[in-house]
């Protein structure tokens, strides 16, 4: 977009800067200009985003600040919030004493404008505006100039922005009453309001309502006064200062069975879309929208209506959520992904919607694992209970089935692609997309677990001894080992089904027959049967209780020491990413 084209509408970020704000150390984020979706696990620093947002526009001055604002609680380095913004141009922010002067937009970057007469615009005019923590606990807040200088980025101009921000907690509440800069206020928009209802409560002989002894003490308190050459004449009555003004106790209230009660002591849903409604009704307004949680107080029914109200109009939306219905509503929201380094990237739609579908949760976790199949996530969830010592919920691990081996390579490359860090376990597959599975490896460094070569069943089988492998094939709920040896047994075609006679006819095949049977594979020259021989594999390891077996009996079978080079590393870089230290070797 040219400076010659349409000014815009509505005001938008086009990138946010964090640094070293609360748990945030760096951060650069260009949103997109409709709803934004914001996905992680808890303490990623999801909610952080929202409120550097929610402090660059607050519409308010008095905000106290503590040692915990600042990263590491490094006060002295102090922090800074700063977003490029696209302003229409009934924000006022040419109306100002000094002009403010534009920086020029490219769609990706910065540039200052060419004074030249003859020169064509870069790109679109945008502004930088900025909000720093001093050393002395202090808000200092910005407007940077083309020219490197800076000026005062006033409260007038922050409120004529406009910020409506539904939080997690009771902040909301602030726009269901007459607070300077809130939406109640906006919509009103009458100045005047306060200094008559001051006149008016002045007016008020509150004395008269003392007791009897409360009139005395004030009477002797007048004494005390004059005879100190204070100023006497002492009475009661309202008073401005700091601090909430008169107009603030002002609220909406509504009916409720005949009594009206304040909005503000409804649940929280009704809270948070009253709210919404107000901003809505502010004709010709779009402010920036935060929504912290956006399925708080509100069932799934109740959580998509909002996300699809928020999705049809013209303001930009920040969004949280940890709600599958939530998620699966925000069809035409930009979805981002907060991993646990803190680093924030895209996660492409059409890449992910399948995923998305079947399997919300993995982007709400703190670290994701995306394994190839049923089997893999068995597996991956028991190696990494005993690698944790805990349930993986306890650390916002979760483990997720990518659906075979083409679409787990899809998913993770599309997750890989927006520069976050998510777990990986496949197969070698035959080596299939060798450069693929390179580059993300290079990306995801010992996060992405991959077989050398082959496959789990072909790994775990291989590396049983001989003599283990009656045990190998034992179920240990007694519920398939009948079944595995008629597997066997039928592809050797015997028609004895014990151990020892499957044993004697295979010889030095047996651990071959096994894995045949394990992985479903049809034999030569029987095509006509394949589903019967397909359908060996749901007897073995084909489940995620398969799984589970399979990296029990890696420990309880002693082949943990030979594998322990291969998934050791995959088990440490897990415990990495959820803070935790490395360890030497796992339980055994």
């Amino acid at each position: 977009m040219s400076a010659s084209a349409v000014a815009p509408s509505v005001p938008a970020i086009y990138r946010l800067s964090i640094e070293r704000f609360r748990g945030v150390k760096t951060l650069s984020w260009s949103p997109v200009r409709g709803v934004n979706v914001i996905l992680g696990g808890g303490d990623v620093g999801k909610t952080t985003i929202l409120d550097a947002i929610g402090l660059l526009l607050s519409p308010v001055n008095a905000t106290n600040l503590s040692d915990t604002d600042y990263h590491a609680r490094n006060i002295d380095a102090g922090f800074v919030i700063e977003a490029v913004m696209s302003l229409p141009p009934g924000s006022g922010i040419n109306d100002q004493l000094k002009p403010s002067w534009p920086w020029e937009w490219s769609g990706a970057d910065l540039s200052v404008p060419n004074t030249d007469d003859d020169s064509k615009p870069a790109g679109e005019p945008v502004y930088r505006l900025r909000v720093r923590g001093t050393e002395d606990l202090e808000l200092a807040y910005e407007i940077v100039q083309p020219d490197g200088s800076t000026d005062f980025f006033p409260v007038a101009l922050r409120r004529s922005i406009g910020l409506v921000r539904l939080s997690g907690d009771d902040r909301n509440d602030r726009d269901l009453r007459l607070v300077q800069g809130s939406a109640l206020d906006r919509l009103l928009s009458d100045k005047g309001l306060r200094s008559r209802m001051a006149s008016e409560l002045a007016k008020s002989d509150v004395k008269d309502e003392l007791t009897s002894e409360a009139k005395k003490a004030l009477e002797d308190l007048d004494t005390a006064f004059n005879k100190k050459s204070l100023p006497d004449g002492l009475d009661l009555a309202i008073t401005g200062g700091q601090g909430p003004s008169i107009a603030s106790l002002i609220g909406l209230t509504a009916d409720r069975n005949g009594i009206q009660l304040p909005l503000a002591s409804w649940g929280a849903g009704t809270r948070r879309l009253s709210a919404l409604a107000i901003a809505e009704q502010n004709q010709g307004e779009a402010p920036i929208m935060i929504v912290d949680e956006v399925e708080r107080g509100l069932e799934p029914y109740r959580q998509r209506t909002l996300v699809e109200k928020l999705q049809a109009g013209k303001s930009q939306v920040f969004v949280t959520t940890h709600s599958p219905a939530a998620i699966s509503a925000a069809s035409k929201a930009g979805l981002w992904y907060v991993d646990h380094m803190g680093q924030i990237g895209p996660l492409d739609a059409t890449k992910i919607a399948k995923h998305r579908k079947t399997d919300p949760e993995t982007f709400l976790a703190r670290l994701a694992v995306v394994a190839e199949g049923a089997t893999e996530v068995g597996f991956t969830v028991t190696l990494l209970e005993r690698a944790l010592g805990a349930p993986l919920e306890q650390h916002g691990i979760h483990v997720s089935d990518g659906g075979g081996h083409e679409t787990t390579l899809g998913v993770l490359e599309a997750l890989a692609e927006g520069g976050l860090r998510f777990g990986g376990f496949a197969d070698d597959e035959g080596g299939k997309h060798p450069d693929r599975w390179k580059k993300l490896g290079g990306k995801l460094g010992q996060l992405l677990f991959r077989w050398p070569s082959l496959c789990i069943e072909e790994n775990i089988v291989g590396a049983t001894p001989d003599d283990k492998l009656e045990t190998l094939l034992t179920d240990p709920r007694g519920e398939k080992t009948g079944m595995r040896l008629r597997t066997l047994a039928d592809r050797l075609a015997i028609g004895e089904k014990d151990f020892a006679s499957i044993k004697m006819k295979a010889g030095s095949g047996l651990k071959a027959l096994i894995i045949e049977a394990a992985l479903g594979t049809v034999p030569a020259g029987r095509e006509a049967e394949k589903n019967q021989y397909k359908s060996h594999a749901g007897t073995w390891f084909k489940s995620v209780d398969g799984g589970r077996e399979l990296a029990g009996k890696v420990f309880s079978l002693g082949l943990w020491p030979g594998l322990k080079p291969q998934l050791l590393p995959f088990c440490n870089a897990s415990r990495k990413a959820v803070d935790l230290p490395e360890i030497p070797d796992l339980p055994t």
